[in-house]
Formats: C-alpha cells, sequence, structure tokens
C-alpha cells in the first residue's frame, strides 16, 4: 500500500489529502524470504536480524516485484520447467500491468509507463485471444487462477470513412516529407561513423604491422 497525494477542493478552500491506495503486494508476509534465499539451508540456522534483512520486511519493491511474479507464474505454469508458455507469459504481464496501474494512480502524468502499460496489456490480450482459440481450458484457468478479466475484440470492423482516408493519406505524405528532408543529415551522420570506424581499423591495423615489425607480441 502507497499514499497519494490528491486535492480536495471545496466552495471555501482546498485541502490536500494522502489517500491510501491498496498494493497488490500487500498480501505477501514481510516474514518471506526474498528469492534465493528461501531453499538455502544455512537460512535456518542464522539469528533473527540476519532473517530480518534477508526477508521481505526489508525487501525493494523490485524484489517484491519478482516474489509476486513468481507467484502468478506458479498458479498457472503447466510444469514446474515451464518458463515460457503462454500461460506464464500472461502471468508475467499480469504483475508488470497491476505495478503500472499503482504506478500511475500515484503519477497520473507519467506518458511513458503509460504506453508500456498499454502496449503490456494488448500484447496480454493476444496470448490470451490465443489460448482461448486453441487451448479454451487452460485460457479459463488462466483467467481465474489470475483474475483476468477478459474482453473479446468485436467481430466487426467499420468501414473507413472518407475523412478517415483522407487524414491517414496526409499524415502519410508528412511522414515521408520529413523524412526526405532529414535524409541529407542521416546520410551525413552514417558517412561519419563508417569513416570514424575505418580510421580505427586502419590504426589498430598499423599498430599491429609496427609491433610485429619490432618483434613484439601482439
Amino acid at each position: 500500500m502507497f499514499r497519494a497525494l490528491t486535492l480536495y477542493c471545496s466552495s471555501s478552500n482546498a485541502h490536500l489529502l494522502f489517500v491510501d491506495i491498496p498494493s497488490h503486494l500487500d498480501d505477501l508476509p514481510p516474514t518471506m524470504l526474498k528469492i534465493g534465499y528461501a531453499d538455502v539451508p544455512v537460512v535456518s540456522s542464522v539469528d533473527d536480524v540476519v532473517k530480518k534483512l534477508l526477508s521481505l520486511e526489508m525487501a525493494s519493491q523490485k524484489e517484491k516485484m519478482k516474489v509476486k511474479t513468481q507467484q502468478l507464474v506458479e498458479k498457472v505454469r503447466r510444469s514446474p520447467n515451464d518458463d515460457g508458455s503462454f500461460e506464464v507469459q500472461v502471468a508475467i504481464l499480469t504483475a508488470k500491468i497491476r505495478t503500472y496501474e499503482e504506478h500511475l494512480q500515484k503519477h497520473p502524468k507519467d506518458k511513458r509507463n503509460r504506453r508500456h502499460m498499454l502496449m503490456d496489456i494488448d500484447r496480454r490480450k493476444k496470448l490470451l485471444g490465443y489460448l482461448r482459440r486453441v487451448r479454451y481450458d487452460a485460457f479459463e484457468n488462466t483467467c481465474k487462477q489470475l483474475d483476468i478479466q477478459y474482453t473479446p475484440r468485436p467481430t466487426y470492423t467499420r468501414r473507413p470513412t472518407k475523412r478517415w482516408l483522407v487524414k491517414k493519406a496526409f499524415c502519410r505524405r508528412v511522414f515521408e516529407e520529413v523524412r526526405k528532408l532529414k535524409a541529407p543529415e542521416r546520410r551525413k551522420q552514417r558517412q561519419e561513423w563508417q569513416a570514424r570506424a575505418r580510421a580505427e581499423r586502419e590504426k589498430e591495423a598499423q599498430a599491429q604491422a609496427q609491433a610485429q615489425a619490432e618483434g613484439t607480441p601482439v
């Protein structure tokens, strides 16, 4: 759980309020060990201070995220060695999406992470759509275990309007014009990079030839 600062406005004045927003990491027990330490036999014999340092109570957000991702993966994986099936990929994306959602509740103007979240949502929807077509039982189990509300894509598509086609053609024409204007600059940069790389190779070849002439091993 984290606290978000919000502005509350009334007819007379404005107030700043701290609102507690629940996190999908809240259900992780603080005494749980971090990933990589739970299976170490010597951990059971260390003192309480060391156990506390190795537990989730002292873990970072990234370490807690790893534990939560592993928990979601364990719910849907086909076998103990399954690390790349569609179900596992959906579980990993679900953990990332929920983390993005919590972050955007706290920072709603973060456009970069919002774009990443939308890309992950679209990718997860494609994976779920494939599971729905090929292995419906696995699709149902994945949605149930991960608490996902799947909305299928519409079976129809709108006919493109004349306005949309004109706008798309205009955008494409602008893109082509901008690319033509930037082509000389990109060509100049590419030539500079090639000349710099060629000079470095010639310099190395001269150094090797000089070293061989002097009898010094390179």
